[in-house]
């Protein structure tokens, strides 16, 4: 029988949920899921990174950066009360400190960490660029699975549906024109010699 997480325990991991969901909005701004969302800030009118999976793709181990997480939660939020002491605004208890920053001082604060010569600069980019890849690739899921079950970042890129045994094929050439002819070797699947 599985052991139910403690209250606790339950509590710091949605802390650290909706802070890495607000990170991802940050980096990748969706719409709403809801009116009482409070990691979407909802500046965008279509699904972001956070619809997309970035959560799933960050709780990943083959990202690495899965182990960390908790740290970057922590982080963040400690940041994200500072940057709201400093400017004397007065943040929602009630909602992690970076969830509850306006969207303006999200961007603010992840320019900061992201910036030339920060140094956790190379931690905060790379959270950055995988929150970019659940959009961009849908990394952490099969690609026609995700085309499939409607993935809003391969959507809104107009990544096209396999043909029927699951490859994909292309009958104009991308670039108006054949290149080269394909080496003599080259099996039936595309794969060379």
């Amino acid at each position: 029988m599985p052991v139910q997480p403690s209250g606790a325990d339950d509590r710091e991991h949605r802390v650290r949920t909706t802070t890495l969901e607000a990170f991802a909005d940050t980096i990748l701004p969706g719409a709403k899921r809801s009116a009482d969302d409070p990691a979407v800030a909802g500046v965008a009118a279509d699904a972001g990174s956070v619809e997309a999976g970035a959560i799933e793709l960050l709780e990943w181990s083959a990202t690495g950066v899965h182990d960390g997480l908790d740290f970057f939660a922590t982080t963040l939020n400690e940041r994200a009360a500072e940057r709201a002491a400093e400017r004397g605004t007065g943040l929602d208890p009630s909602v992690p400190a970076f969830a509850a920053l306006d969207h303006a001082d999200r961007r603010a604060l992840v320019a900061e960490l992201t910036s030339p010569g920060h140094p956790e600069k190379e931690f905060w980019v790379s959270l950055a660029l995988f929150c970019n890849m659940a959009f961009d690739s849908a990394a952490h899921l099969h690609t026609a699975e995700a085309i499939a079950a409607g993935h809003p970042g391969l959507a809104a890129m107009g990544i096209s549906n396999p043909d029927a045994d699951g490859l994909w094929r292309f009958p104009a050439y991308s670039y108006g024109r054949k290149l080269a002819e394909p080496h003599p070797d080259t099996t039936p699947s595309g794969s060379p010699a």
